[in-house]
Order: C-alpha cells, then structure tokens, then sequence
C-alpha cells in the first residue's frame, strides 16, 4: 500500500468514525414504558410470526386511537431540539398546548411557547419542516380521514403529498405506498420480494407496568445491504389479553437523489374509559428532502390529563 492510498483510507476510516460519532445524540426521551422480560417461544402459545403480521396489516385501531383526540380534552408537551451538522443543539422549542372542546368546537390554547436559538423564519413561522410534518400527523390527526391510501382533510399546499405518504406509512406498515421514486416497493416488508431481508424476533414483557404484552420486532439481516430496504425496524406492542396494538417503533434510513433521512420513531398509545389514545410520541432523525435544507431533530410529545367531550351545548 503506498502513502497515498493509505492517507486515503485513513481519512474514509476517519469519515465512518466521524458520522458514527454523529449518531448520538441528545434523547429527550427519559420515560422508560416497556419492560421486555425474556424471548418466549410463541408456538406454545399457538402464534405464528404470519399471526403478527396479518394483526398488523390489518389493524386500524392504532391510527383511530389518533381520531379518538376529537372526544376529548386534554394537553400536550411538546420538546423539539434542533441540531447543526456536528450534532450540538442549535434550537430549542417547547410548548404546552390545551385542547379544549367548547360548544362544539375545538379550541387550542399556548400555555406555554418558548424557543431559542434559530428556529423561525422574519415573519415568524417555523423554519422547520420537520415540525410542519409533525403537527399535521400528529397534532392534527383527528382532523382527518384516513385509509390505507392515504389521509384526506387538510392536506393541503406544496408538501401534502409528502406528508400524507409519511402518515400512511406510520400508521399502516408492510403495505406498498405508491408515489415515492425507488422506495415505493420498500415500504412492502411482508411482501414476498421483502421478506428474505428480514428476521422476525418474538419477546414478552410488561407496558406501562402493568399491562402484559408481546413484542414482535421485525429487523432486517445483517447481511442485507442498505439500499435493499428502507424500514430496518420494526417493532410492534399486543396487548397479550386483546391483542390490540399498544406501540409501534420504527427505525427508517434511505438515500437517493431524490430524498435522504435517518429517522427513528416511537408512538405508544393507552386506554382511557376503555379507548385507545395515544400517550408519548418521540422522534429523531434527518430529513433532506427536495426544496428544503436539510434538518436534524429530536422531539418528545407526551399527551396527558384527557377529559371526555362535555355534554352538548356545554363548556369545558
């Protein structure tokens, strides 16, 4: 190897140690739910991996839990960072928002919104596509309809269409997402082109404390290469006694010309009067998508206190 070609692999050495570096950083996320037990051998129980797959393809429980929002008051904590190419934060928002139904009408309210560093445009909007896409798939999915194809109300301007593709792909994995050059058929983990990248991995543990579940984790291979998945991970939370999803993770990396992100994502839902309603959200990741800077984020969206829609007519 002569000097040339060995400064060279220094500095790619240097480069794969540097983005590993970049990797970690700071997780708002310091509430622990899920305590998994030990691996169980699910064919004493009579389950099939294709049990857990076909529970996940078919379920629409996980995204009404969403649409539930709409009977009910509650509050929001909302803890957004921002990072700059190096990792270190460089934007701070926080927010403590109350939804509230009077006469009728949904009504929001700031009790808190605070932001630091450079997070808003002049005119005072975020300068964050990364927010825009949250507040509509989470803040604001009770305002919508939504089917396996995708979502409709208020989807609306120049991103829609990124933002109903994200959704979908959220709230109904495994299923082909048409629309996105070269990830479209990625999207289809249980399909058989996808399936022989996969491992399916089995556990049980306890959610919440209480709550008895099983984890069923699709991961992909280690000897898959990257750019033969998008979806490395997925992990799904069953409720043991009713077999409802609790929680979904997902870990999402993909690059081509069109579109770069490394995005992990954690969603976990509870029972309040005996419906499903999503309780903490986290998020971090990349996003660099066409017509946009590039954006590096961390978020924690707990939501908490629900109150049952008053009586009709009356006020909250």
């Amino acid at each position: 190897m002569n000097k040339k070609t060995l400064i060279a692999f220094c500095l790619l050495l240097s480069a794969f140690a540097t983005k590993a570096q970049q990797i970690q950083r700071f997780n708002p996320d310091t509430i622990r739910t899920i305590v998994i037990d030990s691996a169980v051998n699910i064919v004493s129980h009579r389950l099939r991996a294709q049990d857990f797959i076909d529970a996940v393809v078919s379920d629409t429980s996980f995204y009404k839990a969403f649409q539930n929002m709409k009977r009910y008051a509650f509050t929001a904590e909302n803890r957004i960072y921002t990072y700059d190419k190096k990792n270190k934060v460089n934007g701070k928002i926080y927010r403590k928002i109350r939804h509230d139904i009077v006469d009728g009408k949904r009504q929001t309210t700031y009790l808190i919104n605070q932001d630091t560093g450079a997070v808003k445009k002049k005119n005072g909007k975020y300068d964050l596509y990364t927010v825009e896409m949250f507040d509509y798939i989470f803040m604001n999915a009770y305002n919508s309809d939504f089917s396996s194809k995708g979502a409709s109300g208020g989807n609306k301007g120049k991103n829609a269409g990124y933002k109903a593709k994200l959704k979908a792909l959220i709230f109904t994995p495994g299923r082909r997402i048409s629309g996105i050059p070269f990830i479209s058929g990625k999207t289809e983990i249980f399909g058989p082109e996808l399936r022989q990248y996969y491992n399916y991995e089995f556990a049980r543990g306890t959610y919440m404390d209480s709550i008895p579940v099983y984890r069923f984790k699709v991961i992909r291979k280690p000897s898959t290469a990257d750019d033969d998945t998008m979806i490395k991970e997925m992990t799904t939370i069953f409720d043991i006694n009713s077999f409802q999803i609790l929680g979904r993770y997902i870990d999402m990396k993909f690059s081509n010309m069109f579109v770069d992100f490394n995005v992990q994502m954690n969603i976990e839902l509870n029972r309040f009067n005996g419906e499903l309603l999503p309780t903490k959200i986290t998020y971090q990741g990349n996003w660099d998508v066409p017509f946009h800077k590039e954006e590096r984020a961390s978020f924690l969206i707990v939501q908490k206190d629900y109150a049952p829609h008053p009586p009709e007519g009356g006020a909250k």
